[in-house]
């Protein structure tokens, strides 16, 4: 008797354990639903009135998706469609943003997922945004790709001609072997520009940090194709995609890799190889990861973003930014003739110095020219902190502002009806001129506190890599190149990028 009472008391107990197991498994997917409903339904909707209510329309929002969909759907027809030799890369870059100002005029509003994005194109406003200092535009937090790709870091460097001379050596010397034969330029600048990085940042050989690139190229990728992709609510809480996994694995390594790299330098200091830590930027780095004062102590999280920040900025946009620069000179030769002549007045046989660099006129303004019409990034975003007044607009928590660098460097009411013809010319009295004293129309490397660190440093880069191949080279354009510019992170040739190398038969 007494086992059966035992029995019936352990089946009301299990009994009550599941009644309450099943009640907060309900209470959890309630207020689950709650914060999904809010977030991608309620939250939406009051943003999308707040804006409308100001005389801001824009593509309707899609439920989780926003207007991702149909963006990727626009970008999967501009790169499919052959684009003739010119300029006017604006509607294929960001088919989505040309479309939408067509249709809803200069200032929209569209959703990324669950964010809203206000478009602005009024350089006024842009300055406003991108020069704010009390915090109330910040930068976005980054997705979970971009986080894994490239950290939080933000990247500062000295610039070392040596360095770049010496890399840009290594590169022209295997050419001797391609002379009149096609090179694809944007593997050849990638490559280039990998191992400036690896000479100037990490005083290491391209062969030490080539691990690297690869990790980043390869998670860079990852990033790309994840661009327009929605998490889905509660499920993607509890399962991660193949995509997911991959780029945590990489990320892992990367880690690995760069602390291998600081341990080497900790070492020769351990065992009085050196005497410290060394001046180029890794061993800024290492010194304030070993910082006594532990408020300005950098953290190994930290160290590590800074790295992959460099190294994935520093290469890229230098990348970008060479190979359409070496285009535009192989497509107009009267402007790579007058380079060249400059070039040659200037340093000569002798290679590139840093003294010279400032008497580079017209090699300044061709690359100006090249990143007006080819910036190495599409645009900036910013999230909105707090309620806050732009313009004559109110803007709401829980938005972004896009300020598209591709959209403001070709609009004709800026630049003229000539927008998007090649004319370094705009140029010839400098930048404050060419854009009627309106910084925010030209900004390639961004604008205010938060615009890009390392600018000069790639200007520099690109005046001494252009002026040493000047030297030595004639540039056409190889009939086996397809015009495509496409944005991958950063704008890049979709098919290649293949130019023919002509020998001056003259050894700077």
């Amino acid at each position: 008797m007494q086992n059966l009472i035992g029995e019936d008391k352990k089946m009301e107990t299990m009994g009550n354990l599941l009644i309450l197991f099943t009640a907060s498994l309900c209470l959890y997917l309630f207020v689950a639903l709650l914060n999904v409903f809010y977030k991608y339904w309620w939250i939406p909707q009051r943003v999308q009135f707040i804006m409308n209510s100001q005389g801001i329309r824009g593509p309707p929002y899609e439920f989780i998706h926003g207007n991702n969909k149909e963006i990727a759907q626009m970008f999967m027809e501009a790169s499919t469609k052959p684009m003739a030799l010119t300029h006017d890369i604006f509607p294929r870059v960001v088919p989505h943003v040309y479309s939408w100002i067509n249709k809803y005029g200069k200032t929209y509003l569209s959703w990324n997922g669950i964010r809203a994005r206000l478009l602005i194109t009024d350089p006024e406003l842009v300055k406003e945004v991108l020069k704010n200092s009390e915090k109330a535009f910040r930068k976005t937090k980054a997705s979970y790709f971009f986080d894994k790709l490239i950290g939080d870091g933000l990247a500062s460097t000295e610039q070392y001609d040596s360095a770049v001379v010496a890399s840009v050596e290594t590169m022209l010397e295997k050419w001797k072997s391609k002379e009149g034969k096609e090179i694809e330029v944007f593997q050849e600048f990638r490559l280039l520009t990998s191992e400036v990085i690896s000479r100037t940042a990490f005083g290491s050989s391209y062969l030490e940090g080539e691990k690297i690139f690869d990790m980043l190229t390869k998670l860079s990728v990852i990033t790309g194709r994840n661009i327009f992709k929605a998490k889905i609510p509660i499920i993607s809480k509890f399962w991660k995609s193949a995509d997911e996994i991959e780029s945590e694995r990489i990320a892992k390594m990367i880690h690995d890799s760069v602390m291998s790299i600081v341990e080497k330098r900790e070492k020769r200091v351990v065992t009085g190889e050196a005497d410290n830590f060394g001046c180029d930027f890794l061993g800024l780095l290492v010194n304030a990861y070993h910082e006594v004062d532990e408020k300005n102590r950098l953290s190994i999280q930290d160290l590590v973003d800074e790295c992959k920040t460099f190294y994935f900025a520093g290469q890229e946009t230098v990348n970008s930014l060479l190979a359409w620069a070496t285009l535009l000179l192989a497509i107009h030769t009267n402007w790579q003739d007058r380079a060249r002549a400059e070039v040659i007045e200037v340093f000569g046989s002798q290679n590139p110095n840093f003294e010279g660099m400032a008497k580079l006129k017209t090699i300044t303004m061709i690359i100006n020219e090249t990143l007006r019409l080819y910036p190495p990034i599409s645009g900036v975003i910013r999230e909105v902190g707090r309620e806050v007044q732009l313009g004559k607009l109110v803007l709401p928590t829980h938005s972004e502002v896009d300020m598209r660098i591709i959209a403001l460097h070709h609009d004709p009411d800026l630049w003229g009806d000539d927008v998007n013809l090649f004319k370094p010319e705009r140029f010839a009295e400098g930048i404050a001129k060419a854009t009627k004293y309106n910084a925010a129309a030209f900004m390639p490397f961004g604008l205010g506190p938060r615009s890009c660190v390392g600018m000069s440093f790639a200007i520099t880069e690109a005046k001494t890599t252009l002026s040493m191949i000047l030297q030595r080279y004639t540039v056409t354009v190889s009939p086996t190149y397809v015009h495509a510019p496409a944005p991958r992170l950063t704008l890049k040739p979709q098919h290649e990028m293949q130019l023919l190398f002509h020998s001056l038969h003259y050894d700077a």
